[in-house]
């Protein structure tokens, strides 16, 4: 088995080869771009739609920055933003703040929910028989 430094020093060897042929080189390029950028847009779709958003546009942006220098900036300011807000939750009093307004998030909607069934039962809105509910 090879070890990690035959490795490294194998795939050195192999992008140096491709770096010499302008043709390879730029075909290397354009297939990380692709790649890339595919992940990339994935992670900001599943910004809005559920997955795991922050970790695409990490990894997307980190096989970008193997090729392009705008892409090692930004994630450089990724990884800078985010360690700012692990910070920022690691913090005690923002933490206590955010568990005692979940808390009373909590306890408003089960005051909601149990206000309802009070009144209605099990009866669901839209199956609910005086017109004059909703007016």
């Amino acid at each position: 088995m090879a070890s990690n430094d035959e490795k490294d020093g194998r795939l050195h060897r192999f992008r140096e080869r491709v770096r010499r042929n302008p043709l390879l080189n730029t075909a290397w390029r354009a297939g990380v771009f692709a790649v890339g950028t595919t992940v990339l847009v994935g992670g900001l779709v599943m910004m809005i739609t559920p997955g795991p958003g922050l970790l695409g546009i990490i990894v997307g942006l980190a096989i970008l920055a193997t090729e392009f220098a705008w892409a090692q900036r930004a994630l450089h300011r990724a990884k800078t933003a985010a360690d700012r807000a692990k910070e920022k939750a690691l913090d005690p009093r923002k933490r206590r703040r955010n568990t005692i307004l979940g808390t009373l998030t909590a306890v408003v909607l089960a005051a909601a929910v149990a206000a309802y069934l009070g009144v209605y039962g099990l009866t669901l809105p839209w199956k609910i028989e005086d017109p004059t509910f909703w007016t």
